[in-house]
Formats: structure tokens, sequence, C-alpha cells
């Protein structure tokens, strides 16, 4: 087949699918708008990079000097702010309840006489642990405070002592860590997690995407009118061919009009496959057949009908990627590698959206198995929760989805800045899970055509 054919199917399948969404201003949206929606409000939510001024509660019993600079040093610390003193266990735990604050810190009776006694003095610490990050946050930054009453309590001890202040300080702790961090230093949430977010948003997005596009085809019982549209110049081909012969020399235009009219009615398979048996009212005879379905015009006139969702979605990668931009440089050849693999990944869920629908023969069905793999696809991917802790056989399931191996990509050239070599069989194998996908779906699709009785699920 001519390529000039097959670009022919990819304009006319583009076209058609153009028309579509002007007219159905819904289909346009999740192409357009709710992707781009997306991606600004997920921005939007990490705009403030690091958590800060996580709200506590203080119960102190003491009212001791050491215990006011215990509430003062809670306050100051970046990641806490005392929201308020209480004064019973119940109108805390009622604050907790209610989430106006997180943590409870108790400063027991004796606080400050204990230390000043040289006696442990703990302070007691009650933190909601249901809310992990949270949770893990407090516990940190209380504990940095006690670190820094005791230092100091110590060191003081040691001074009346008649040491010097160097050397106090040495000798409460003479083994000290030096924590160097090796990547997102500043701890920043939008690096960290709004740059992964944002596409498994779009993977699911374009899942569902993928099963909608061709899925409304088969649930409107229109496979077959979308295929002989765009299939219709090798059809008039043919079939001119056929007229010709068919047809002497003396026809009048009367007749010729009649035969192109019955030639475009021919062509509007709404009710018949492509390969259909056409009749010439005039003789009384067969006068041609349109071609049986083809593989190369299935397969360009799936690309044209993805065509604006692999342009919509991959001006918004674009987007997400130059969101994700650390403020310091990061090599072009990173940046194309990521925009690459994020690419590929679009790509290869709008053919799994359209997998799913045509091997059910049901969008209903499609969508429910979108849902089932994109949406969970996250929790998987070994970015909140670690990849090597989970169970064996969630690491199968981890491995088997794309979204894990494209957010290793981005995580290693994005945020690690890793050599591109590193990152390279993530790319390959993008690529060949995709035009493996892409021929499935053209498969799929030619049965389906040749299946016109299954049409019109849910």
């Amino acid at each position: 087949m001519r390529l000039t054919q097959l670009s022919e199917a990819f304009i006319r399948s583009a076209a058609y699918e153009r028309r579509f969404l002007h007219k159905n201003p819904w289909d346009l949206t999740m192409v357009v708008w709710i992707p781009l929606l997306t991606v600004l409000l997920i921005w939007w939510i990490f705009s403030q990079t690091q958590i800060t001024n996580l709200p506590i509660g203080v119960i102190d019993q003491d009212n001791g000097p050491v215990a006011n600079t215990a509430v003062r040093y809670l306050d100051a610390s970046p990641t806490l702010s005392v929201r308020q003193m209480y004064y019973s266990a119940a109108e805390a735990e009622a604050a907790i309840l209610q989430r106006d604050i997180y943590a409870v810190v108790i400063i027991p009776e004796d606080f400050s006489r204990n230390i000043l006694s040289s006696k442990s003095a703990p302070l007691i610490l009650q933190v909601n642990a249901q809310y992990g990050t949270h949770s893990g946050i407090i516990q940190t930054g209380v504990q940095a405070v006690a670190g820094t009453l005791s230092a100091g309590v110590e060191i003081q001890r040691l001074i009346k002592q008649g040491m010097a202040p160097s050397q106090a300080a040495i000798a409460y702790s003479p083994i000290s860590i030096q924590r160097i961090s090796l990547f997102n230093a500043a701890t920043d949430y939008q690096q960290f997690l709004a740059s992964t977010v944002i596409p498994a948003l779009l993977h699911i997005l374009a899942m569902v995407i993928g099963a909608t596009t061709i899925g409304r085809e088969l649930r409107d019982k229109q496979l077959g009118h979308w295929y002989g549209f765009i299939a219709s110049a090798q059809a008039y081909d043919n079939l001119s061919g056929s007229i010709s012969t068919n047809i002497s020399g003396n026809v009048n235009n009367n007749v010729a009009d009649n035969t192109v009219q019955k030639i475009a009615a021919i062509s509007q398979p709404a009710a018949k496959l492509p390969n259909s048996t056409a009749k010439d009212n005039t003789n009384q005879k067969p006068v041609s057949t349109l071609p049986s379905v083809h593989m190369g015009v299935l397969l360009f006139g799936l690309l044209g009908k993805y065509f604006w969702p692999m342009l919509a979605y991959g001006l918004w990668s674009i987007l997400a990627l130059w969101l994700a931009t650390p403020q310091e440089s990061v090599a072009s050849s990173a940046v194309f590698a990521t925009y690459l693999g994020l690419l590929l990944l679009m790509m290869l869920s709008f053919w799994l959206g359209a997998i799913f629908t045509l091997g059910s023969f049901s969008l209903r069905m499609g969508l429910s198995a979108t849902g089932f793999i994109s949406a969970p696809s996250y929790a998987f991917a070994g970015v909140t929760f670690p990849y090597i802790a989970i169970s064996d056989s969630a690491k199968h399931w981890s491995d088997a989805l794309p979204l894990t191996h494209y957010l290793k990509l981005h995580i290693a050239q994005m945020q690690m800045q890793a050599p591109v070599a590193i990152s390279l069989p993530i790319l390959y194998g993008l690529a060949i899970a995709t035009v493996v996908a892409m021929m499935l779906t053209a498969l799929l699709t030619k049965r389906a055509l040749a299946h016109p009785e299954r049409w019109g699920a849910r």
C-alpha cells in the first residue's frame, strides 16, 4: 500500500476526531482542560515546598524556668508551632480528635527541679501517629528541642565545674553526626512529591482517554462508520476503477451522478462493515466491494484518532517537566530523556486503555480495568513507600506497571542527575512496550470490526 494512502487514513481519522471533539465539549475538556488544571493544581498544593509550623499543644505541669525555656524552644522550632497551652489531658485529647493539633507535649511536675538536681526529666510526647508524615516530623522536632535543652543543661553543669566551654561541648557529645544530603538537600516537597504525582495523574487520565476514544465508537455502534470514513479514499479508487470497466462511454451524466451517489452510500458503513458487498441498481450486478480491513490503514487510522490527545498530553508533559526542573541546572540530555520517557508513558497509557476496552467489547469494563491498574500504581512505584520493603508479590506487580519504571527514570535524571546511560534501558523498554501495545490495539480493533453483533455494550 502506498504511503499516500496511509497518510490519507491518518489525516481523515484526525479530522474525524477533531470534529467529534468540537461537537462534544466534555470530551474536549478531558483532553485539554482537565489535565492542564491537574498539573497546575498539584503544583499549587505543594507551593509551600517545606512542611513547617505543624500545630502542637503543651501541658505545662511544672511552670518552672527550664519548662518555660522548653516551651519557647518548641515554638521556635521551624517545623513546630505551639498552638495553645492546655490545662487538662481531656482538652488536649479533644483538640487532637478535632485535628486542631497533631500532638501534645506534657511537661511533668518537678521537671525543672529534677534537671537542676541532675535527675532524669523526660518530656512526654503524645502524637497522632495516624498521620505518618506529620508524626515523623513532629517527633524529630521535639527530639531536637530535647537534645538542645539537654546539651545546654549539661554544658552549663560542666562549665560550673571549671571546664572550658569548648571542652564541655566535646565532653558532652564526643561523637557527632555530620549529615550531608546528597539529593534534594532542601527537602523540597514540590521536587519530591509534586513532580512525581503529576505524571501519575496524567497516566490515569491518559488511560481513561485511551479507553473512551475507541470505546465510544463501540458503545455507539459507529466503529464500522469510523473505519469506512478513514478508508473511503481507497474505496473510491477501487470503485471508480470497477465502474470505468462496467459502464460504457456513452452513459449520460445522470447515470454517472447516480452511480457516484451509490458509491457514497456504500462508503457509509453505519450498519455494515467496510467489506460489505454493494450493488448497482442500474444493471442489478455487483459493481465492487469495499476493501477488507487493512492493517496499515487501521494502524494509521488509530494514530490519527489519538493524534489530538497525544498532542495535548505532549504539551502538558512539557509543562510538568518545566515545573519539576529544580533551581540548579539540569543537563539538557537528562531533560530530553525524561521528556521522551514521559511521552512514551502517555502513548502507552492510551494504547493500554484501548486494549482493555477492545478486549472486553465494553467501555464500562475498559474504564474499570484502567482504574484498577492506574489509580493505585503510584503506591507501588517506590516513591512514598520503599520498593525494597514491599513483599515479593507486590514487587512483581510493581515491576509490571509502566509508571514504576518511568518514575525511576524521572527521579534518576531530574532529581539525582544521574548519567543518561543509566536510564536508557527504561527508555528502550517503554518504547518496545508502546509499539507492542499499539500493534495489539490494531489487532483487537480488527477483531472488533469483524464482530458487529457485539457492538453497543455499555
